[in-house]
């Protein structure tokens, strides 16, 4: 990559707000100086915006406060003059129905509030899962210098003597729960020690997936995804974060230099490496896409066929979560055993090649970190499927099912809404057998609304009493990270809009193939075609506002749910404000 020209002060992208001799930039910097600012502290200097996703509610950043101080430290060192601005916080945990719903408003947000404002650069500070896509999407279309500082996962959790795993126990103690076997005080015990201190999942879920994508796309500091929420080292992150964004800057180092066709493949043979979550999918897609790079699910899943997983973190894997994870070299190491299968020539933040930064990483525990001779599975975390139930496709974390599900042939029971499927499923006179196949639909990004995280269907509680803990489930909804179970995610077109998935009726029988990479519904073309000619359309989920607007624009899973109107393909960028 030839070096762009240094920039001056005079070239700074703030100068159009503060440098010129006129009426407009006298209210300028007299507003500046209103807020105790003498003119040499922001003149000529670049202005970083630390766009800060904190909330007292969104627990995965509830060190984000602290954080900006940190960032901004770094930031004063390096000669720039930072700036906190607040930033929708999309948490997982609280946000109804569903984060999802509101992970293109970040999008938006963070896209027009760096247009609006004075910014050379940014700080991204994010963690929790949809906040990494919705800054990042944001920020590549905006294209000023940007560094993406993840939130970092929490402690791993503790209970009566064992690691537990935010996410991944909570669903596996629930069934427990349901059984019978757990009693109140045990139930109360493991709500206080599963999760212990700020940080996202210390599973590999969607957010630790998510920064880890960002960290190996080249827009973190390298291996800054799985430093701990809470270790020391995350602040001193967090303040390099700070001093290099004032350095790209002057660089002119802007993502479009970054994030590339081949630094999204790199993301995405990453992500499989690790045992992503099934939502990396469609947020590899939506940023991909906003970057101008064609990257499709078939594209997902050749690199999950040849792409071993090797990092020994839950739910893929068997036994460690993310703070082993890092203790025993971290994304790095994990980047440095698989490097014959990346582009190692690419750019990063750091202003040296992805192959550079990985020079001296090291694997300290090769159980957590495994060496491509003894991978956890075989293959990577995802594969997709085709079928005449999915023409669209669908998504399967087949290492983190059983594997007698991988070829399944069984009866559908059907439900069109989670609360008929929960009333039923909790009725131990429901005729169900372990052969049986749940399914779940109009759960998708219109039907749900939002694109929910329903798709990791509970057991019938007649089966959790005999002792079952998987069964082969398929929804057009999405599933946590933390998940985990023979479970078909994101089948499109969804059911809601008339995709194939509202004509199946329950008793229909369902293949599965994974090997094939089809899943199918054994039922003739005439009786289909019987069945979509009488097929309605539901009623619309919103008559306006925000929801009005998503369901109007809002693309299917396979597109990635980004807005149709804010692909990169759909027209010209707005460029730079007037300033009059």
């Amino acid at each position: 990559m030839t070096p762009r020209p240094r920039k001056t002060p005079e070239t700074l992208r703030s100068a159009r707000w503060f440098a010129p001799d006129d009426l407009r930039s006298f209210g300028h910097r007299s507003r500046m100086m209103q807020l105790g600012y003498a003119p040499e502290e922001f003149m000529g200097r670049p202005v970083i915006g630390i766009l800060n996703t904190w909330s007292e509610l969104n627990t995965c950043h509830s060190h984000f406060r602290e954080r900006a101080k940190d960032v901004r430290r770094g930031v004063q060192m390096a000669g720039g003059f930072a700036v906190e601005l607040p930033s929708l916080s999309v948490d997982e945990s609280f946000t109804k129905p569903t984060s999802m719903l509101y992970r293109n408003m970040l999008a938006m947000e963070t896209e027009e509030m760096i247009r609006s404002h004075p910014l050379d650069g940014v700080v991204l500070m994010g963690g929790c899962d949809k906040t990494t896509p919705g800054l990042v999407m944001g920020a590549l279309t905006a294209g000023v210098p940007m560094i993406y500082l993840p939130a970092g996962p929490m402690l791993r959790g503790n209970y009566a003597g064992q690691h537990l795993g935010s996410g991944s126990d909570a669903w596996k103690y629930w069934d427990e729960r349901r059984a019978g076997t757990i009693t109140d005080a045990e139930w109360t015990g493991l709500q206080g020690g599963i999760a212990r201190s700020a940080g996202v999942c210390m599973t590999m879920g969607t957010a630790s997936t998510m920064t880890a994508i960002a960290d190996a796309m080249g827009i973190s500091l390298p291996g800054a995804s799985s430093i701990p929420a809470v270790d020391s080292g995350h602040q001193r992150m967090a303040s390099e974060c700070g001093r290099r964004i004032v350095d790209m800057v002057w660089e002119d180092l802007t993502p479009d230099l970054i994030v590339t066709a081949a630094a999204m493949r790199n993301a995405a043979i990453v992500a499989m490496a690790t045992g992503c979550s099934t939502n990396a999918v469609v947020h590899l897609i939506a940023m991909a896409r906003r970057a101008g790079v064609d990257l499709t699910l078939d594209d997902l899943d050749e690199l999950g066929r040849v792409t071993p997983l090797i990092a020994n973190v839950r739910p893929s894997g068997k036994d460690y979560l993310m703070e082993d994870f890092h203790y025993a070299g971290g994304l790095r190491a994990l980047m440095a055993q698989i490097r014959d299968r990346l582009a190692l020539d690419v750019m990063t933040v750091t202003g040296r090649t992805l192959g550079e930064n990985l020079e001296g990483a090291r694997v300290f525990n090769d159980d957590v970190i495994r060496p491509l001779s003894n991978p956890v599975y075989h293959e990577g975390s995802l594969a997709v499927l085709r079928g005449n139930l999915c023409p669209s496709g669908a998504v399967i974390k087949p290492a983190a099912c059983e594997a007698r599900f991988h070829v399944h042939e069984g009866p559908a029971l059907v439900f069109d809404s989670y609360p008929e499927m929960k009333t039923a499923i909790d009725d131990e006179s429901l005729d169900v057998t372990p052969d049986h196949v749940l399914v779940l639909r109009n759960a998708g990004p219109l039907g749900g609304p939002g694109f929910p995280e329903w798709g990791m269907l509970p057991i019938p509680k007649s089966l959790i009493r005999q002792g079952h803990r998987d069964m082969l489930r398929i929804s057009d909804a999405r599933m946590s990270g933390t998940s985990y179970g023979a479970c078909v995610l994101h089948v499109a077109p969804e059911a809601y809009v008339g995709g194939p998935l509202a004509l199946l009726r329950t008793g229909d029988i369902i293949r599965l193939d994974l090997p094939a990479r089809r899943l199918d519904m054994l039922v003739d073309a005439h009786e289909l075609a019987r069945r979509r000619a009488a097929w309605t359309a539901p009623k619309p989920r919103f008559e306006r506002g925000w929801g009005w607007m998503f369901s109007k624009h809002v693309t299917q899973a396979d597109k990635g749910c980004d807005f149709d109107f804010l692909e990169r393909d759909f027209g010209r960028t707005a460029g730079e404000p007037d300033i009059h």
